[in-house]
């Protein structure tokens, strides 16, 4: 049996950080790759739970850049009370 190599948490922040450098369209084609290989079933154990962590990274990454972009809409949306206020958009060839 070979010795199992254990990701250390400097290994899981460099990993973190290297997603961070990606666009939210290619972390989430990563992150639709590695559900693809993880439903097959076909992997071992060890590349499965190295690819289950990539995943859930990439879910997190995924998560706060759209956070960031619903903060930034409510910002261009302005707010009504405490409610964002929600207007439709109108493109010029739209008549009100």
């Amino acid at each position: 049996m070979s010795p199992k190599k254990q990701v250390t948490a400097t290994e899981a922040t460099n990993s973190v950080e290297e997603s961070q450098e990606q666009s939210y369209e290619q972390a989430l084609e990563r992150l639709e790759e590695i559900l693809a290989k993880l439903e097959t079933g076909d992997l071992a154990l060890e590349k499965s739970l190295k690819l289950f962590e990539e995943g859930v990274g990439l879910s997190r990454f995924c998560l706060q850049k759209l956070d960031a972009a619903e903060g930034r809409l409510e910002i261009l949306l302005g707010f009504d009370g405490d409610q964002p206020r929600l207007d439709a958009f109108t493109t010029n060839n739209e008549v009100e």
